[in-house]
């Protein structure tokens, strides 16, 4: 089992928890550590479900907040282990997200005393497919782990908040031809060549940009994937375009399906699925309180995130981590390490109330 000092500063706790290569899947002995790495501190309460270790404090404050962050990563591609060069680590699962985690796990044990009671949780399989997503299964479990009045997930964000997320669908787009020989293929339809106003449409077509809660979300329609094809002497009777659209989190799944359909009226449109996004609830005073204790100014978050879930369950929640987003999943996947320490240090003061306009007892509740 790799050891974990969580007495460390992130910084460091970073490189050690990337060179735990923890690909989804394979979380177990990145999941052992960190419970292991726990059970010295008393202010804890310690739980486990699958791979997903969660920690509590129970000191009897006002209000909750729970800070979560997966542990898992997109598969490696030769940029393991990691390695510092000019003031940067490098290497898989820096950005997202294992600097977001060290910071939490390096928090979650050194301050004993928050000003707020905290759930912390460390997830697996979050890059996979959701009915594997770790904290779902905690929702299922033990629906009240998640139960706070303020959430914050780890993902990166180059140590900015980034409030709520777009929403997610996929479809499938079906184009229909008749089989024939290709050497006679005039007495057939070919279902390839049908995709070409599919194609165009999708070229052609001009996102929205939709102001939700004073944040301006950036949608997005765009082919994914095509498939068809029967042989290399057949003239094929069907092709398939998967969709993907990001939609604004002001709009909810059955619009959305219905604009994807729209989109691509007289087409054969079947949903494959969607997820809903998460509004920002800026106007929320623990989000309010929050952003001024980090001095941070909210921004859009463009993709889909966990912040879903706790949206979902009416627990306003925010997106913020070291680590530029852009670099997540790239084969020079890289993080600053002054963007750790600087996530570290706004944290670690709004957690023992030190931070910028806070309000003691009473961070974090509505």
């Amino acid at each position: 089992m790799p050891r974990l000092d969580l007495s460390a500063s992130a910084r460091d706790l970073t490189q050690t928890l990337c060179d735990v290569e923890s690909v989804s899947g394979n979380e177990a002995a990145l999941a052992d550590a960190i419970e292991h790495a726990l059970a010295d501190a008393a202010h804890l309460e310690v739980a486990r479900i699958g791979n997903t270790v969660i920690a509590r404090t129970n000191l009897g404050r006002e209000s909750r907040v729970v800070i979560a962050g997966h542990i898992d990563t997109v598969p490696v591609n030769e940029n393991l282990p990691t390695r510092v060069v000019d003031g940067w680590l490098w290497g898989r699962g820096t950005v997202d997200m294992k600097a977001g985690v060290a910071v939490q796990l390096a928090l979650a044990a050194q301050v004993a005393e928050p000003v707020v009671d905290v759930t912390w949780i460390w997830y697996d399989n979050e890059e996979v497919d959701a009915e594997l997503n770790g904290l779902r299964l905690v929702a299922e479990a033990r629906p009240e782990l998640l139960v706070g009045d303020f959430a914050i997930l780890g993902e990166p964000t180059s140590g900015e908040v980034e409030g709520g997320c777009n929403g997610t669908l996929r479809a499938s787009v079906r184009l229909r031809g008749v089989r024939a020989h290709s050497a006679r293929s005039w007495v057939g339809v070919n279902a390839i060549h049908a995709a070409a106003p599919v194609l165009a449409t999708l070229a052609d077509y001009v996102p929205a940009d939709v102001e939700v809660d004073g944040l301006v979300y950036r949608e997005g329609l765009n082919a994914v994937a095509i498939s068809g094809g029967v042989a290399g002497n057949v003239v094929p009777d069907e092709c398939v375009v998967t969709v993907n659209y990001r939609f604004a989190p002001s709009t909810d799944a059955a619009a959305a399906l219905a604009h994807v359909e729209q989109v691509f009226d007289g087409h054969e449109v079947t949903l494959l699925d969607v997820a809903e996004g998460a509004r920002p609830g800026l106007d929320h005073p623990a989000v309010q309180r929050f952003l001024r204790d980090v001095d941070a100014t909210a921004k859009p978050k463009y993709g889909w995130t966990d912040v879903a879930r706790f949206s979902g369950l009416g627990i306003p929640a925010v997106n913020y981590g070291p680590g530029d987003p852009l670099l997540a999943h790239a084969d020079d996947e890289r993080v600053e390490l002054a963007e750790v320490d600087a996530v570290e240090r706004r944290l670690r003061a709004w957690l023992t109330g030190s931070g910028r306009g806070s309000s003691g007892a009473a961070l974090g509740r509505a």
